[in-house]
């Protein structure tokens, strides 16, 4: 018994290690950062932390992050888009690690642990907490799913930066303090504008395979000589968003993101592609997470003048 189960241990690392890469790990950055910014905000507003609730609200949108993923990975082969000319990272049911049944069942199951997590969010916030988390898992389907699936049109990045900016710090903060304010939606749209250039960046990486299998992204619509300039804009307006939204304490340390914008856009217009958008993508995400992280020091410093 106990051979059999050692023998059976590299293959069950190799099945653990490609549920990992399907569910897609870096991605969840942008999942959880926008909730951290809310819970900031809710807690330099109000002095409070609801903890349990804080917890509750990672859990549900990193599910429905997952969910999304997974839903992706599955429907985007069924319809030929993952192709051997894919530039980005290897998809599982591409690369025939599961099949697409097998993917999109793990979907549900991550679409399902958020609903029910949200279910006792719904506890705290009523039918609005409802409502939310209910268009956010249609929403997980229907990216890549029906007639008309969001990621194959233009407005994926309207999608991205209402549900993974403006609902997720709005919905955080409302859960927190069963109330809105201003502060809460001009950060949720500072984070969201990075949240869509990330997709912008997928699309733009992608702009060949995705003509040649039926895609009519925003890049399509703009070319990519407009879509660089589109990025740079997204990247670049969440920064006086964050210092002149009306949040609280000091926002000023936001600036000392500038400088990786700044890269990032010059390695776009150098003409970056293949591996090196890859790694931007990540990078995107990781400067969304800056900004949060930068706003909290800004808070904290506030907080400690204060006491003088």
């Amino acid at each position: 018994m106990t051979d059999a189960l050692t023998n059976e241990l590299p293959t069950l690392r190799r099945q653990a290690g490609r549920w990992i890469a399907a569910s897609r790990p870096r991605t969840l950055l942008l999942a959880v950062a926008p909730v951290f910014g809310g819970i900031l905000l809710a807690v330099a507003d109000t002095g409070n932390l609801a903890f349990f609730t804080a917890v509750g609200t990672l859990i549900g949108a990193a599910g429905i992050q997952i969910g999304t993923n997974l839903h992706n990975d599955a429907a985007d082969f069924e319809r030929g888009t993952d192709t051997a000319d894919r530039l980005g990272p290897p998809r599982a049911s591409a690369q025939g690690w599961f099949t697409p049944a097998q993917v999109k069942r793990a979907a549900h199951i991550a679409f399902l642990t958020s609903f029910l997590v949200g279910l006792l969010l719904v506890v705290r916030g009523g039918f609005p907490i409802l409502a939310l988390g209910g268009a956010a898992i249609a929403a997980g389907y229907a990216y890549t799913s029906g007639p008309r699936p969001i990621a194959y049109g233009p407005y994926g990045e309207m999608f991205v930066l209402g549900f993974f900016g403006i609902a997720a710090v709005a919905g955080t903060y409302y859960l927190q303090t069963l109330s809105l304010s201003a502060g809460a939606i001009s950060l949720g749209i500072a984070l969201g504008l990075p949240a869509a250039a990330v997709l912008l960046l997928n699309n733009y990486r992608d702009f060949d395979t995705d003509r040649v299998a039926g895609r009519r992204t925003l890049c399509h619509v703009l070319g990519r000589p407009a879509a660089r300039y589109v990025y740079a804009g997204l990247l670049l307006a969440a920064v006086p968003l964050m210092l002149f939204g009306g949040l609280p304490g000091s926002a000023w340390p936001v600036l000392l993101a500038l400088p990786m914008a700044a890269t990032l856009i010059r390695r776009l217009f150098a003409g970056a592609d293949g591996r090196d958008l890859n790694r931007m993508l990540g990078e995107t995400a990781q400067y969304q997470a800056l900004l949060v992280g930068l706003y909290a020091i800004g808070l904290l410093i506030g907080t400690v003048l204060g006491l003088f």
